[in-house]
């Protein structure tokens, strides 16, 4: 039986590796145990940080979890940029890199060519659904097989709603983000015309970039609903030929923009595929290019592991309001930040949001970090930044490709059925036995680092690898599947009234 592994010689527990019986039951793999004796309210640390506090004495070898570690208070030294050397000389030099992409007019790369409907309002979410239907089920997407399919990007807001503010200002970043997407060669916004989320107003506000590959019309203005179908797909007819006529050509590296994300994570997340995403991460950085961290609830706790590393105190400062506001948003709702993690996370190892974020951090990697950006705001920014989301997976991805991420990398441990568009998702496997029973779901698996003692540097330079291959058209397993139609969830904050 292997021996279970401790990650930090400060640590009080250890992680199993394989099923063990503990107290006459059985333990799974990822679950942690005493490494000694622990006295009620002592704290209990894993990779050498504090993850919450005894609640009863624990006995050497027990069980640790849920019942008897909980959350609580934790400690931020909040010592500012003083990792910042050494995160600078961690950023590798891969040599230059190239991938094959779509050159778009506002100098951005594009990783795939689809056709974006865009609906406005939930009130127009229908039309663009039956309209995407009609256009696949045409076949006349068959002539062009530079175009990597039709997309309807429909929710469930728009209107109902504040006309500014943080809901609004979500809504319209996230719209025009997608629609103007490097991986979208052409986009109609599509509105029933009385709404509050206009079509002008969005163009207002952001300007004409990207205009060449917007469009738009209204259900009201084209004679109601089955006129505007086939108003829609009579008007992608004409596009066609255009966004056909696209063509991949090389690019450099520092044109990627990668969305770093985690879901279904277990005990250990945080131990293989999330320190591979990590060691990939910067070498796109070193590359030149830019990756984005998110899920602001899932760094709660290590937050100190990105401030000792911040760019300056701007970027700094940036963060922890992001993280005081969280903290008064659960709270105003009637939540804690430790409603994370959820029953799956529990039941693959992770006991507190503390743990749980620790683990999650580890997928940025050891570079500087220079940005902290809004929900779906643009990142401008190379190397990593750091973007303001909720921990639900499909909210998150949404704003970090409204930001420009043209790739998405999803690390997993309790097993994920995720996918996006425009940005194809990858998705990494943590342990050996999610990779063999979601074999059409999983696209690499990282339990080998624990299974095979493959390097986790080496893991890493796979994963960036196969993004570099997915970028230039590679398909992933999600597209495989064509997942991604019903992940776009726009983050709503504010009254529905």
């Amino acid at each position: 039986m292997s021996a279970p592994i401790v990650l930090d010689p400060r640590d009080d527990v250890a992680i199993l590796t394989e099923r063990q019986e503990i107290g006459g039951r059985p333990v799974q793999p990822g679950h942690k145990i005493a490494r000694h004796a622990l006295a009620a309210e002592a704290p209990i640390r894993k990779f050498g940080q504090v993850i919450g506090y005894a609640t009863a004495d624990i006995a050497a070898g027990a069980h640790v979890h849920s019942h008897n570690c909980a959350f609580g208070h934790h400690a931020t030294t909040q010592e500012i940029g003083v990792d910042l050397a050494g995160a600078e000389a961690a950023i590798p030099a891969p040599g230059p890199g190239r991938f094959d992409g779509y050159h778009r007019s506002d100098g951005r790369v594009g990783t795939r060519n689809m056709i974006a409907l865009v609906a406005t309002v939930n009130c127009s979410a229908t039309v663009i659904r039956r309209a995407a239907d009609e256009i696949r089920l045409s076949g006349m997407l068959a002539d062009y097989p530079n175009v990597d399919g039709v997309v309807a990007f429909a929710h469930g807001t728009g209107c109902g709603m504040a006309s500014e503010g943080p809901g609004w200002e979500n809504l319209q970043r996230v719209l025009w983000g997608h629609a103007t997407h490097p991986n979208v060669g052409v986009a109609l916004f599509v509105g029933l015309g009385c709404e509050v989320m206009q079509i002008a107003r969005m163009k207002a506000m952001f300007g004409d970039t990207g205009h060449a590959r917007f469009h738009g019309l209204t259900i009201q203005d084209s004679g109601g609903t089955r006129a505007t179908v086939a108003q829609i797909v009579a008007r992608v007819r004409e596009m066609l030929p255009d966004v056909g006529a696209a063509r991949r050509s090389p690019a450099p590296l520092s044109a990627l923009t990668v969305a770093l994300q985690c879901g279904g994570s277990d005990g250990m997340s945080g131990i293989t595929a999330n320190p591979a995403l990590g060691a990939a991460s910067d070498l796109i950085v070193g590359s030149g290019g830019t990756v984005i961290l998110s899920e602001t609830p899932e760094i709660y706790g290590a937050e100190d592991l990105l401030l000792r590393r911040a760019r300056n105190g701007q970027v700094a400062d940036r963060l922890i309001e992001r993280l005081r506001w969280w903290e008064s948003y659960t709270a105003m709702n009637g939540g804690s930040m430790d409603n994370n993690p959820s029953p799956g996370n529990k039941q693959g190892g992770l006991t507190t949001i503390l743990e749980k974020s620790l683990g999650a951090v580890a997928k940025a990697g050891s570079t500087p970090l220079e940005a902290v950006v809004a929900y779906g705001e643009t990142v401008r920014t190379p190397g990593l930044v750091f973007m303001d989301t909720p921990g639900y997976d499909p909210v998150s991805v949404t704003g970090q490709i409204a930001g420009g991420a043209q790739i998405v990398v999803f690390t997993t441990g309790r097993g994920s059925a995720f996918g996006s568009k425009p940005a194809p998702t990858i998705k990494l496997a943590t342990n050996d036995r999610l990779f063999a029973a979601m074999p059409d779901d999983m696209d690499l698996n990282c339990g080998d680092i624990l299974s095979a003692g493959v390097p986790v540097t080496e893991k890493g330079r796979e994963i960036f690898e196969m993004i570099v291959a997915t970028a230039s058209g590679r398909a992933t397993r999600s597209e495989g599947l064509d997942l991604g139609d019903n992940e776009f969830v726009p983050w709503q904050i504010g009254a529905v009234m």
